[in-house]
């Protein structure tokens, strides 16, 4: 019997899966090493006992056991506790820790999402002390929660955030709270006490917290409004921990549904808060605290999903080549066994697509992560010099109008060839705090959400798609990667901080700010000239998309449906949100685009790649191409649905149907003038006849009229869309022939 050997075929240089060395030029830290050392240590914790816990089935239970809480100590020991703290308090990382959270939250979910839970949820319990709390509570409790330092002996405090309550459909609204607090006794010269009561759902941390950073309302006349405060688990009353939330998902996190009933002093309001008129009105209200919180950790928890998306492309690929070896009758050199499924396009090209969001999800994740490392010191700066000058509340409202014009003038003037550009003024500009706090305030508050709704909501649907490649094998506890167990986790992602209404509402709100839409559109020429120096990237797709959906957004803003209601309202969610929906996906698969030029600018200068370098750069080529796609044809699907969608179909009973309707016995009259014209007429357009008679189908084809610059955008998006499916071929080509390794590393 003649032994088949594979064909030879043309190589397309993608040797191995991506390492260290091309993801710290993409996501930008080639020159951090200190968070070059988080990612490492990280990675050691998730890959050795996090992998083993999981191998050994300690996510069986709802309970938080003896083995899982070895996760605490192992967290403190290499130093994952300390990355969220400054260097004041015993932290080791200078600056802001956006992205420095952002990729321990990638490595530990890359082998499960709970226990990356655990190890965030303490952070984002001293994130409101962090954020809004006073320079006491700063260093009373960032100082607890630091790990021990060697030769020291102290208990290491660990806290919860409790922001949702036990209430049907809980964390929708998170402006609906049932936690209370009144003044419990209040003596001359003497700090108020406060009685706090509050119940808490899907409590993280609960079965070993030591402190709770928690929301209530005001239910006393001599308190205002609502504020957030601190609950010890000393103080006098009830602090019960509650029963585990009975959670199918991230069981390697701690979750109860806990009571708290506490006397706590004034002075553990978040923020801290002034006296007048004998009335205790707090600095900070419990939604300004949470909008500082949430502005930021949404980001981290759009990676978590997509570091679950890329840490799947190993072990489908191992599958898919291993799915037909251990059968005598398939000798190894063979197609059969050596490619196994791959053979077969199908399942390339879905694994490409998987692997393609999981880029681009990560793109915008650490983009994001990046904006507000740069945002945060201006943000700081910003209330420095308002508090300075004696602006708060509302008057801020009008320094912020009054410099948006200079905001504007500043994206127009930097928009601009350099011999073009005013120098002095854009450098006035550029160092003027209120423009430069108003020109990433208005990305940030459009890249929180839409990291957070397209990373975890299309994430946990690409998910499933991954593990549906492992074919049975995905679904059970031994799946290599644990994929079956990474689909669950990543339907609560999709809810955590909000789910996806909340996601949408905000965007929906934010990306009408004009700086967004300024920055949006100038970003459509940019993709253009992207397009000229590296063609086949899909720039020049995604710029027509874009375009196309700064045409439906603009009309939308001004249309009424068939019944004359505003289209873009607030509550028009069937307009609003899935024009959101479509942003996210051309923002997603812009970031992608910068990334690979990131790529192509760095990749050269890095002797590692030096070889591989070429492989690389095809591959992410194609895998832009592909996403550019993608995100191009579900933007256009959607605008052209918003665009048409609400106005009524036209009827043959319509008055105004000569506009659309050819009369019979005109198109006979023109006969002699063009012979033929009536029997073509008849055949391609809507005609009356003189008895009424006409086509049977629902009405006349719909007219135009008003959206031609519509369909002229949306049949040169069509357009774009040449080659896309030839870069998906070529991508799935490469993984037949890219190189992994033996042995999964966890």
């Amino acid at each position: 019997m003649k032994t088949l050997t594979l064909p030879p075929q043309k190589s397309h240089g993608l040797k191995t899966l991506p390492g260290d060395d091309v993801r710290q030029i993409m996501w930008r830290f080639t020159d951090r090493f200190d968070l070059q050392m988080v990612v490492q240590s990280v990675r050691q914790v998730a890959r050795g006992l996090v992998a083993k816990l999981v191998r050994e089935g300690a996510r069986n239970s709802h309970e938080w056991t003896s083995k899982k809480a070895q996760l605490l100590p192992a967290f403190d020991a290499s130093q994952i506790t300390s990355v969220f703290m400054d260097p004041e308090y015993g932290g080791y990382i200078e600056g802001p820790k956006n992205l420095a959270m952002a990729l321990v939250a990638f490595e530990l979910s890359w082998v499960d999402a709970g226990a990356a839970t655990c190890s965030l949820a303490g952070n984002l319990a001293l994130s409101p002390i962090y954020e809004r709390g006073t320079k006491e509570q700063k260093d009373t409790y960032m100082t607890r929660c630091i790990p021990s330092q060697t030769g020291e002996n102290k208990k290491i405090w660990r806290g919860a955030f409790a922001l949702t309550e036990p209430i049907p459909f809980v964390g929708v609204d998170t402006g609906v709270l049932c936690g209370k607090v009144r003044i419990d006794k209040w003596e001359k010269d003497k700090e108020p006490i406060l009685q706090v009561e509050k119940r808490g759902r899907f409590i993280t941390n609960m079965d070993f917290a030591n402190f709770v950073t928690a929301a209530v309302e005001s239910d006393d006349q001599r308190i205002k409004g609502s504020c957030m405060v601190i609950l010890e688990e000393g103080d006098p009353g009830i602090f019960d921990r509650g029963a585990p939330t009975l959670k199918l998902v991230h069981q390697l996190s701690s979750t109860r549904d806990p009571i708290f009933n506490l006397k706590i002093p004034a002075s553990r309001i978040i923020g801290g808060y002034t006296e007048k008129d004998g009335i205790i009105i707090p600095n900070f209200s419990h939604s300004e605290v949470i909008d500082a919180v949430f502005k930021r950790t949404r980001v981290t928890v759009g990676i978590m999903t997509t570091a679950k998306l890329l840490s799947s492309i190993d072990p489908i690929i191992r599958y898919q080549r291993r799915r037909f070896r251990g059968n005598s009758s398939i000798a190894p050199g063979t197609p059969r066994y050596e490619l196994g499924l791959q053979q077969k396009e199908d399942v390339l090209h879905r694994l490409v697509d998987i692997w393609a969001t999981g880029e681009a999800g990560a793109s915008l994740g650490f983009a994001a992560a990046r904006l507000f490392d740069e945002f945060d010191p201006i943000e700081k700066e910003k209330e420095k010099i308002l508090r300075k000058k004696g602006i708060k509340g509302r008057a801020q409202i009008k320094v912020f109008k009054e410099a948006n014009d200079k905001a504007l003038e500043y994206l127009e003037l930097s928009s601009l060839p350099e011999d073009k550009q005013d120098k002095s003024r854009l450098q006035e500009l550029s160092s003027d705090t209120i423009v430069q706090f108003l020109v990433k305030d208005s990305l940030a508050n459009v890249f929180c959400p839409a990291c957070k709704l397209w990373n975890t909501g299309y994430g946990a649907t690409m998910m499933r798609e991954a593990v549906s490649l492992m074919g049975g094998y995905g679904i059970t506890e031994d799946c290599p990667g644990f994929l079956g167990q990474k689909w669950m986790d990543a339907q609560l992602e999709a809810t955590y901080e909000g789910p996806e209404a909340v996601q949408r509402r905000q965007l929906t709100v934010c990306m009408t700010n004009e700086l967004f839409l300024k920055q949006f559109e100038l970003w459509i020429p940019e993709l253009r000239k992207i397009a000229a120096r590296h063609p086949g990237i899909g720039a020049c797709t995604l710029a027509s998309a874009m375009k196309l959906w700064l045409w439906t957004f603009n009309y939308l803003l001004k249309a009424q449906d068939a019944d004359g209601k505003k289209l873009y309202h607030g509550h028009r969610h069937g307009v609003t949100f899935p024009l959101a929906d479509s942003l996210c996906w051309l923002l997603s698969a812009r970031q992608l685009i910068l990334d690979y030029l990131e790529l192509h600018k760095k990749g050269p200068e890095t002797p590692t790649l030096a070889e591989g370098l070429e492989g690389y750069l095809q591959f992410y080529r194609d895998l832009c191409h592909v996403q550019a796609a993608r995100s191009g044809g579900e933007a256009g699907r959607i605008c052209t649905e918003l665009v048409f969608g609400y106005d009524r179909h036209p009827s043959w009973e319509d008055a105004d149907i000569n506009e659309t309707v050819f009369k019979g016995d005109f198109v006979d009259s023109l006969e002699s003038v063009i012979p033929g014209i009536s029997c073509c007429a008849r055949g391609i357009g809507d005609v009356v006849e003189a008895d009424g008679s006409h086509p049977e189908k629902e009405g006349p084809c719909v007219c135009f009229k008003g959206k031609e610059g519509f369909i002229q955008l949306r049949s040169k998006l069509d357009g774009c869309l040449t080659g896309s499916r030839l870069a998906k071929d070529r991508a799935a080509q490469a993984l037949t022939e890219v190189m992994i390794p033996e042995a999964m590393d966890y």
